[in-house]
């Protein structure tokens, strides 16, 4: 069997099920683990199928895959992306960390930090934390989706609104070719829009798979953050407009293909002020 038709049952199976395993398309089709790696590799480039742990799931335009799927998709990119990122988070500063695995994934890359205030809705990047004694963990109130531990709604929204910190770091669900971050929950969405608002500076954190995602509501763009790290090539044009925009890329090392640095940076931060 050529590995166009391989590719193409892989794709009507996958419309059955919805998920596809690893084993279990080898032993389908009588080939090697290795043989079918590549072959959802590469229907994940072409943006038709979305890596999990162990197989692989059908993208959504409209709702958002599992919590524990998102935490095993690109886990090792995620980490380089969150260990640049935090290179050029300062001790002695105040922070916010939004809903998202990569974020949970920067929390962990800052448990050697010193004298940080983090405040977050997001349980987990809370439960993180706790092992560093040296950071000040404030969790704003919300509705607690019990998906994955984000606190969502108006009572975050209005909670946020109450300090002024000097860095937010966030993810999003998807990203469009002209610098649109795009999530799935307009809830969660209209946080993420005031921890903007309520930051001196604000880094995005998003892997390139991102880029082959789609979801429906808009966070904002591009051009409303100082920095997005990434670990793959980003689009020539939204390069480009970053860069017109002030918006440094940077391309952590250990990243998906093309490792090395876009740039670096080194923010000047203050301390946290409530109003």
């Amino acid at each position: 069997m050529s590995q166009a038709t391989r590719l193409r049952d892989i794709l009507i199976l996958m419309r059955q099920d919805g998920r596809v395993s690893v084993e279990g398309l080898a032993a389908r089709f009588g080939v090697t683990l290795q043989t079918i790696r590549r072959d959802l590799t590469d229907l994940a480039e072409q943006g038709k199928v979305q890596r999990v742990h162990g197989g692989a799931i059908l993208p959504s335009a409209v709702a958002n895959i599992g919590y524990e799927d998102r935490r095993d998709l690109n886990e090792k990119a995620k980490a380089a992306i969150a260990q640049r990122c935090v290179q050029d988070i300062p001790n002695g500063c105040s922070l916010f960390l939004n809903i998202g695995t990569t974020t949970e994934a920067v929390a962990r890359s800052l448990l050697g930090h010193r004298d940080i205030m983090v405040l977050t809705n997001n349980l987990n990047v809370a439960n993180i934390l706790v092992d560093n004694p040296n950071c000040e963990i404030i969790v704003v109130g919300g509705l607690l989706r019990r998906a994955d531990g984000g606190l969502v709604g108006t009572v975050a929204t209005q909670a946020i609104q109450q300090f002024k910190f000097d860095l937010a770091v966030i993810s999003c669900s998807a990203l469009d070719e002209d610098g649109d971050m795009l999530d799935y929950d307009i809830q969660e969405v209209g946080v993420s829009q005031t921890i903007l608002r309520q930051a001196r500076r604000s880094y995005l954190v998003a892997d390139h798979s991102k880029f082959s995602r789609r979801a429906p509501a808009r966070i904002g763009s591009l051009a409303q953050v100082d920095g997005f790290y990434t670990d793959g090539p980003v689009p020539t044009t939204l390069a480009s407009a970053c860069k017109s925009w002030g918006t440094e890329v940077t391309i952590a090392l250990g990243g998906h293909k093309n490792e090395h640095e876009a740039s670096s940076h080194d923010p000047a931060l203050h301390s946290v002020a409530t109003k």
